[in-house]
Parts: structure tokens; C-alpha cells; sequence
């Protein structure tokens, strides 16, 4: 790798990866798990140049993996560029659970060790009979108070964790600009209609099929069909091709009878046409303003019962096309809700909570009011916006479905938990009838195997919801 910009030269460079397969259900992550662990150093001999005994160092590595399968390594960290004293605040940072450590000199905190590795063990095991003709130390124990303790000295979490981030804010921004959108007091939203929509149609469906739309830009296709296929659905994903006017008008009459075929419509997130000028999102809505998409569209939701789900990039261009809030695809005015850029000015890539706020969607019929949810998010326009009077009418309707919440479950503008500063800490809305769904979080990245090392409950079973409501 080389190459030159303006006059910065970068020479001839090797750049190398490694891949280390391993099955999914073994892996452990790095942060502390619970205080009252113990806290042991694992690491190589070195000869007069500091490198390592490899021959040791494999041991070494064979001894903390059999460890790691049976269960009995909670976490564990590399030491890098900052020694001892950058692990052991990463894995505490983590979920905020402290350290006291060994009294030691600052040479043994951040010398570099390169190939050692710190690991996090329940108390009950004794550390030199799980890692046997190893050099392994007990340098620490972990505990409930946020603070790294050493020497005498207490270093709270939070100072060391804002010293970390403080690094990058001028370049990627945690906050937003204004300081008044800090402001932490958001209503808590609550709807429990006494009775939720039913179909009226006598079909029912084995397997419904959904319809899945692929545009430029569309990057969550497959995890989404993944998610509708477990669920009992058939998919189809629809390449919509617009290379030339002929390839587009082919397309759009392919489209409708997928649509006019199908029980459910899905819009997948993505940056489509590279998250146009002016906001995200548009050129799906023009597709679907096609009057014979338009046609088909509505034909599926008034005739035939029909839902439509859209995810991040799709539920922008749902915004756009008037389908939600209002359940219909109509021209937009001033005094629509948008989805707009968030208040940091860049693009966020998180996990968040969110709390169910209302009960009538077909999409929430297996979660309950107050529910919160771990979900991934990944957007730079999510930031709901509209006049007041829109929001309490979506409110009195019962149509803001899910807010962020903090910690505590508490709604909120706090960037830290509700990282786009949406209004009313609005994380999803639904149409009056509840049968058009559409959020920000992609509940379609969750499996049992991610996210094993954050706490709460991640699957709101909305995949599931929109099945079983053609049963």
C-alpha cells in the first residue's frame, strides 16, 4: 500500500490480517462481568531483545482456550500499545465495574508486554491450578465501586473514560452543538388500546409472502429475509434496476405484481443513492409515487390487510411517501414530520434502548407497553422531527410505538442514549391503524449469538408479529 495526498507521502507498506475461525458460542468478550472476580496476568517469557518465548507463548494460548470453553474465563483483554494500565481500564470502562489492584511501579503498569494477555476468572478458582507451568499473576480484583483503585490512589471510571473519548470529540462529535439539546425531561409515552386491529379478510396464510425491494444503496436485504424466512414467511427480494429509463419501467411493472403477490411490504435500511442531497430516502419514495406502484400499494393496505415494515432507509422513504404517520401515500407540506440529520452532524453506530410506548400495531402484538428493548442502530439522518400539534395528535392516536430510553428506562434527549435528538425521544412510528411500522433500529442484526456481552432483552419478535398476524 502507497500513495500520496497533497503533500503527505505514505511509503511502501505492508499491511497484514490475520483470521482466527472459531465457533461462535465459545467466544468471550472483553469487558468485566461482575465485581468479586479475580483479575490474573498471563504471559510469555522474553529473551535480552523482549521477544517472546513462542514455544511458551503457545502454551500459553492452548492453556487459556480450554479455560475459555469450559466456562471458566469470564473475559479477557491483549495488552497493546499502553500496557497493563490501558487493559485493565478498557475492560473496567466496559460496564463500569471498578478494579483494585496490587500495589506496582509505573514501569510494571505500562511497560509494553506484547502477547500477554489479562483475563477476568470467577473467585472460586484458584489461578494457578487452572493455568498449570504458566506465568500467570493475581495483580487485581474487580468491585462494584467505579474506580480503578492502585497505590493508594482512586481513579473514578468516568474521568478516565472522558480523558479516553475527549481524544476524538473535535473529529467525530459524542454531542451535539447546542447545548439546550441536552435536555433530559421527555414524556413518557403510554398507549394500551382496549382492543388491537384484526383482519377483515376470511384468507389465511400458511407461509405470507413478503415482498422485499432491493434499491441502490440497500445493504440489509439478506439479515431481513433471514429474519422473515425463521419466522415462517416466504420472501422474494426485487432488484429494482435503473441503469436506463427502459430498465426502470421494467422494473416498476415487475414491482407491482410482486406487491399485488404479496401479504407484506419491507423496506430495508441502507443509504439508497447514497443518502440523496436533501435527505435520505427519496428515491424509494418516488419509486412507490409511481401511480401504478402508488395503486398497488394501497390496494394492499385497504383490500387486503396488508403490512408494510420499513427499517432505518425504509422507514425515511415511509416518511416521505406520507405513508406514515397518515397511512397513505400523498403530496408532503410543511406541516409533515421528517426524519432529519442527527444533532451531532454525523453518522451514529451504536446499540440503544428503546421502550414500546403503544400496543396497537400488528408489529408489537408479542411485546407489551413499557418493554425495553437492546437494539442496533446506524443512520445519520434519524432524527424525528415535527410541529407540536403533529406530535400530540401522534400521540392521542396511540402512534409513536417506541422512544429511547435511558438506563433507568426513562425517555430522553440525552445523546448518550437517544443519539439522534429526536423529539419526544421518538424511536418508531406506526400508522393510525398500526398496519405501517416504521424505526430507526435494525432488529434484523440481532441473533442469539450477538450482543452476548451486553445485558437486556434484544428481540422484539416484530418479524414474528407480522407472520403470524395472516394466521
Amino acid at each position: 500500500m502507497s500513495g500520496t495526498f497533497n503533500d503527505m507521502n505514505v511509503p511502501p507498506t505492508l499491511v497484514s490480517f490475520a483470521l482466527a475461525p472459531v465457533n461462535v458460542t465459545r467466544l468471550i468478550s472483553a469487558e468485566f462481568k461482575k465485581p468479586g472476580s479475580k483479575v490474573v496476568l498471563l504471559s510469555a517469557k522474553r529473551d535480552e531483545l523482549l521477544l517472546p518465548d513462542f514455544d511458551c507463548l503457545v502454551s500459553l494460548y492452548t492453556a487459556l482456550t480450554e479455560s475459555i470453553h469450559e466456562g471458566k474465563v469470564l473475559s479477557a483483554s491483549t495488552l497493546k500499545a499502553g500496557g497493563l494500565a490501558e487493559a485493565i481500564s478498557k475492560m473496567a470502562i466496559g460496564n463500569m465495574i471498578g478494579a483494585e489492584l496490587k500495589d506496582m511501579d509505573f514501569d510494571s503498569l505500562f511497560k509494553l508486554n506484547y502477547g500477554a494477555i489479562l483475563v477476568e476468572i470467577p473467585a472460586e478458582f484458584d489461578e494457578g491450578e487452572l493455568f498449570k507451568s504458566i506465568n500467570c499473576k493475581l495483580i487485581a480484583t474487580t468491585i462494584a465501586e467505579p474506580v480503578i483503585k492502585i497505590n493508594g490512589i482512586k481513579l473514578p471510571l468516568n474521568k478516565i473514560c472522558s480523558a479516553w473519548e475527549s481524544t476524538l470529540e473535535n473529529i467525530f462529535p459524542t454531542k451535539p452543538a447546542k447545548a439546550d439539546e441536552e435536555k433530559t425531561d421527555v414524556k413518557v409515552i403510554e398507549y394500551k388500546a382496549d382492543s388491537k386491529i384484526k383482519r377483515h379478510a376470511p384468507i389465511n396464510f400458511a407461509r405470507p409472502k413478503v415482498a422485499m425491494p432491493i434499491f441502490f444503496g440497500t445493504n440489509c436485504e439478506y439479515d431481513v429475509q433471514k429474519k422473515f424466512i425463521e419466522a415462517g414467511a416466504k420472501t422474494e427480494v426485487f432488484v429494482f434496476r435503473n441503469l436506463t429509463a427502459r430498465e426502470i419501467d421494467d422494473s416498476v411493472k415487475a414491482l407491482k405484481k410482486l406487491i399485488d403477490e404479496s401479504q407484506i411490504i419491507m423496506l430495508s435500511g441502507g443509504f439508497s443513492a447514497g443518502d440523496e442531497p436533501d435527505g435520505s430516502g427519496k428515491f424509494i419514495a418516488t419509486v412507490f409515487r409511481n401511480p401504478y406502484l402508488a395503486e398497488s400499494v394501497m390496494k394492499l393496505l385497504n383490500d387486503r390487510d396488508g403490512l408494510i415494515l420499513g427499517i432505518c432507509n425504509g422507514f425515511q422513504a415511509l416518511v416521505k411517501l406520507g405513508l406514515l404517520p397518515y397511512g397513505e401515500i400523498r403530496p408532503l407540506d410543511e406541516e409533515c414530520p421528517t426524519l432529519t440529520f442527527n444533532t451531532i452532524g454525523r453518522h451514529v453506530s451504536r446499540l440503544v434502548n428503546t421502550r414500546v410506548a403503544s400496543n396497537i400495531s400488528p408489529w408489537l402484538s408479542k411485546v407489551k407497553v413499557g418493554d425495553i428493548h437492546t437494539i442496533a442502530i446506524s443512520h445519520g439522518e434519524g432524527r424525528f422531527v415535527a410541529k407540536d400539534h403533529v406530535l400530540a395528535e401522534l400521540e392521542k392516536n396511540g402512534q409513536i410505538a417506541t422512544q429511547y430510553v435511558d438506563l433507568d428506562g426513562n425517555p430522553t434527549m440525552d445523546i448518550r442514549y437517544n443519539p439522534n435528538g429526536s423529539m419526544l425521544a421518538i424511536e418508531g412510528i406506526t400508522s393510525r391503524d398500526g398496519r405501517i411500522f416504521g424505526k430507526m433500529g435494525h432488529n434484523e442484526r440481532y441473533t442469539t449469538n450477538t450482543f452476548i456481552n451486553v445485558p437486556g432483552e434484544k428481540d422484539q419478535k416484530i418479524f414474528e408479529a407480522g407472520v403470524e398476524y395472516f394466521l
